[in-house]
């Protein structure tokens, strides 16, 4: 059987995979291009390298400067659709009869274009993206990106129609796909891609509960400020908290509390291991969108998850997590957890819970299908 020609636009140079979205599209890539898939990667870069990496996966990577210029946000489109235009993708994408599959609706500014009209368009969600950052004007303190946050959700919230012109559209999780099915057609589930094989939790007993995030992100900086201020400032357990540029509010807040550590900028490596080591990944969030990929990194690799409701809602994992919805319940899950040793039977259970949901080739399967 001949070999079947994609086009992928990404938002973000995915590799190397460090941050929720692009551990998503690696992923992606990595169990299409096991299938056969010959992929053309193009992505937008903004700070990060052109990548080795990629040409493993790809037959063809091609690279576009994201032009970020303060003037987008004076655009009608969204600033994360706005500043990924490039007239050498669009030549690209029409150049043959590949299908093409957009990463978000960050790089959908070609969506609706006359020169694809005909092609096979499919789109990956990866939140519903107005939610998302009405949630981020929300927790953020500063007037200015407040008032980003919430102009760039009304833009797109409008822009989101573009949806229409896909044939198919993959939703992250089975919240998103309910919500997206009731306005466009070709909706479906495919759960997150990620870099997990197998469940990999040790069993036994660690010495302390961590938390891990990009804390640059109002929705986590929050999250770290609660359990800091609510959660382990009554409590006698060691909290580390690790994760890229920590705000001088949570800096302040944890130095204030013995028992609570930041550990910023470290490698990925070394959160990884953190995660293996705690003896709690505690998770809360204060935003039920998507599926969080850090906590399938905790269940595949980590022993106890004490999260909240919004962090499990709808994810099919929520007998894998102790759940706790309150400061106080969360305290108290934590200190009955902690004495609590990680057992076989329990990771027995996670490879039940996680099982075929969670497994890359089964969801690469289900886009090769889409192609075909």
């Amino acid at each position: 059987m001949n070999r079947i020609d994609l086009h992928i636009v990404s938002f973000d140079v995915p590799a190397p995979p460090d941050y929720g979205g692009v551990i998503d599209v690696y992923y992606k890539l990595r169990a299409l291009h096991q299938l056969g898939v010959k992929i053309h990667l193009h992505c937008f870069q903004y700070g990060r390298s052109a990548s080795e990496k990629l040409n493993e996966v790809c037959a063809k990577v091609s690279y576009y400067p994201r032009n970020t210029s303060p003037f987008a946000l004076l655009s009608s489109l969204p600033f994360i659709v706005a500043t990924r235009k490039s007239s050498a993708l669009l030549q690209a994408l029409g150049s043959d009869n590949a299908p093409v599959l957009f990463e978000g609706l960050h790089s959908c500014a070609y969506l609706a274009s006359d020169e694809l009209k005909g092609k096979l368009k499919i789109v990956r969600t990866h939140n519903i993206e107005h939610d998302y950052y009405s949630g981020l004007a929300r927790v953020e303190r500063t007037f200015f990106r407040r008032t980003y946050f919430e102009r760039e959700a009304a833009k797109l919230k409008k822009f989101e129609a573009v949806l229409k012109n896909a044939q198919h559209i993959l939703a992250i999780s089975p919240a998103d796909a309910e919500q997206l099915s009731t306005r466009y057609k070709g909706v479906e589930h495919v759960m997150a891609f990620h870099p997990n094989e197998s469940v990999n939790a040790p069993e036994g007993s660690g010495e302390f509960a961590l938390y891990h995030g990009n804390l640059e992100v109002g929705e986590n900086n929050q999250a770290a400020l609660f359990l800091v201020n609510d959660v382990f400032s009554k409590l006698n357990y060691r909290l580390v908290i690790a994760g890229n540029k920590p705000s001088d509010e949570l800096k302040s807040a944890a130095a204030q509390f013995r028992n609570v550590e930041i550990k910023a900028g470290i490698s990925t490596a070394e959160i990884d291991r953190l995660i293996h080591t705690a003896h709690i990944n505690v998770l809360p969030t204060f935003q039920a969108t998507g599926i969080k990929l850090k906590l399938l990194a905790a269940l595949f690799n980590g022993r106890h998850c004490v999260v909240n409701s919004p962090m499990v809602a709808n994810t099919g994992v929520e007998s894998a997590c102790i759940i706790a919805d309150s400061a106080e319940a969360m305290r108290s899950a934590i200190e009955q957890t902690s004495a609590v040793p990680f057992q076989s039977t329990d990771i027995e259970k996670r490879k039940t819970v996680l099982g075929e949901r969670f497994s890359n080739q089964k969801n690469a399967d289900k886009i090769l299908k889409l192609l075909r």
